[in-house]
């Protein structure tokens, strides 16, 4: 599916409405900062229109879009699991390690003595 980007007047009224500033950290923007950004991304069903435009900084656009990304992915897994296309991995089977105990007591009188250095000869 083609990535459907805002119109020029989409992205004008949602520079107008943000007036300056950042929509999530309210950082004021000067002018050609401001990054127009789907509140819920395109690949997930957000439409291109003034409802679903927000005006971000380059650090809120980019941490949203690694969030975007995470959920995305997350979607794509659920979908492929349900459709099918991806099997469930079979736990791997075999002998496990002995449990040991959180605190092991260690009789200090039975260790043998470290040897000293030598400091002066």
């Amino acid at each position: 599916m083609a990535r459907r980007e805002f119109s020029r007047k989409t992205k004008r009224e949602a520079l107008e409405r943000a007036g300056g500033h950042c929509e999530k950290c309210k950082a004021a923007l000067k002018v050609g900062e401001g990054e127009v950004d789907h509140i819920l991304p395109d690949v997930l069903g957000g439409e291109p229109v003034l409802a679903n435009a927000q005006v971000l900084c380059r650090v809120c656009h980019a941490q949203k879009t690694a969030d975007d990304i995470r959920r995305t992915r997350k979607a794509d897994r659920q979908r492929d699991k349900h459709s099918g296309a991806m099997r469930n991995r079979p736990k791997l089977v075999g002998q496990a390690f002995p449990k040991a105990s959180k605190h092991p007591s260690i009789d200090k009188n039975a260790l043998p003595p470290l040897a000293r250095p030598q400091l002066f000869r």
